[in-house]
C-alpha cells in the first residue's frame, strides 16, 4: 500500500476528497442553471445599485422573518398536532436568529458579486450546522424551519426591485437546496468511501444532471396533468414549477444519501415525514409523487449502465413502495 509523506495512503486521501468533490459538483451545476457575475448587467439604475438593494432588503428582514413564521404556522400548526411534534421543540426566537444571519450573509453575498455557486460552497457547512441542530430533537421540524426560510425569501423577492428578482432568487434558492436537501449529510456519508467506490461512482455520475433530470420529469408531469391545482396555482404557473424543481431534485439527494449511507433511515425519518406533512397542506396529490418517483428511474438510466442500477435501485424501490397506492389510494 503506497503511502504519502504525511502517513496516509493514497486511497486514505482520495476517500478525503470525495465529500469535498460531491459539494464542488454540487455547485458547478449552477454554472449551467443560473446567471453567472460575467452574466449579470452592468449597469443598473442609480437607485438600484447592490448595495442599496441589500441595505433595503435588509431592513424588510426582520418583517419579511415575521410574515414568513406567520404564514408557516398557519400552514402547519394542525399538522404539527396531527403529527405529534413537541411544540416545545419549535423555537420561533432561534428560528429567526438563524434566518437572520443566512440571509444577511447572503445579501452580502450577492452585494459583493460572489457567485451564486460560490456562496453554495461557502454556506453549504454552515447551513448544514442548522439542519442538523433542528432535526436533533425531532428530524421533521426540517419541515418546518425550511418553510419558514423558504417563505421569507419569497417575501424579500417582492420587495426587490423586478430587474433583481431572477437573480436574487438564484442566491436565495442556494438557501433552499441546502435546508430541504440533505445535502452536508450526503457529503459526510461519501467522505467514508474509498474513491474508486462503485457506489460513490454512480452518485457521482448522476448528481450533476440532477437539475436537468428534475426538468425534464416536471415538464412531463406538468404535461400529463395541465389541468391540476395546487394550493398557490396550477402546475404550469412559474412559482408551482420552481418549487416542483426543487421538490424533485430533493427527492433525488435524499435517494443519493440512501445509497451512501446503505440505509432508509433519512428517508423514513425525514422525507417520507416531511411529505406526509406538507403534501396534503399544499394539495399535492400522491399520484404526482409516484409519476414523479417512475419517472425519475427512467432519466437516470440515461446515465448508468446496467450494472451500476444495482446500486440504488432497491433504495429507489423502497421509495417507490413507502408512496404505493395501497399506502395512499388517491388518485387524481
Amino acid at each position: 500500500m503506497y503511502q504519502t509523506n504525511t502517513g496516509q495512503t493514497i486511497d486514505e486521501q482520495r476517500a478525503e476528497k470525495s465529500p469535498v468533490q460531491l459539494a464542488q459538483l454540487w455547485a458547478k451545476r449552477y454554472v449551467v442553471s443560473v446567471e453567472t457575475y460575467d452574466r449579470f448587467p452592468e449597469e443598473l439604475d442609480l437607485l438600484e445599485t447592490r448595495a442599496s438593494i441589500v441595505e433595503h432588503l435588509t431592513s424588510e428582514l426582520r418583517s419579511a422573518s415575521a410574515k414568513a413564521w406567520n404564514l408557516t404556522e398557519a400552514l402547519l400548526a394542525q399538522e404539527v398536532k396531527r403529527h405529534r411534534i413537541d411544540a416545545s421543540l419549535i423555537d420561533p426566537w432561534s428560528v429567526a436568529g438563524d434566518v437572520h444571519r443566512v440571509y444577511v450573509k447572503t445579501l452580502n453575498a450577492y452585494a459583493h458579486h460572489v457567485s451564486p455557486q460560490q456562496l453554495s460552497v461557502k454556506i453549504s457547512s454552515g447551513l448544514g450546522t442548522i439542519r442538523r441542530h433542528y432535526t436533533s430533537g425531532d428530524p421533521r421540524l426540517i419541515g418546518f424551519v425550511s418553510m419558514q426560510f423558504h417563505h421569507c425569501g419569497q417575501m424579500l423577492l417582492e420587495s426587490a426591485p423586478m430587474s433583481e428578482r431572477d437573480t436574487l432568487g438564484a442566491y436565495f434558492r442556494v438557501i433552499d437546496d441546502h435546508l430541504y436537501m440533505p445535502l452536508q449529510r450526503a457529503y459526510e456519508a461519501a467522505g467514508r468511501y474509498s474513491y474508486d467506490d462503485e457506489r460513490l461512482r454512480v452518485v457521482q455520475v448522476l448528481l450533476p444532471h440532477s437539475t436537468a433530470i428534475a426538468h425534464r420529469v416536471v415538464n412531463r408531469v406538468n404535461h400529463l396533468y395541465p389541468g391540476y391545482q395546487c394550493y398557490t396555482d396550477g402546475l404550469s404557473s412559474e412559482t408551482v414549477r420552481v418549487s416542483s424543481i426543487r421538490d424533485t431534485e430533493m427527492f433525488q439527494i435524499y435517494l443519493w444519501t440512501c445509497v451512501l449511507e446503505q440505509s432508509l433511515d433519512v428517508v423514513q425519518q425525514e422525507l417520507f415525514p416531511l411529505c406526509v406533512m406538507l403534501y396534503p397542506t399544499l394539495k399535492v396529490n400522491w399520484e404526482l409523487v409516484r409519476q414523479m418517483l417512475h419517472l425519475l428511474g427512467r432519466e437516470f438510466e440515461r446515465y448508468v449502465s446496467g450494472d451500476q442500477v444495482e446500486h440504488y435501485v432497491l433504495y429507489h424501490q423502497a421509495l417507490w413502495e413507502m408512496f404505493s397506492p395501497s399506502v395512499f389510494p388517491t388518485a387524481i
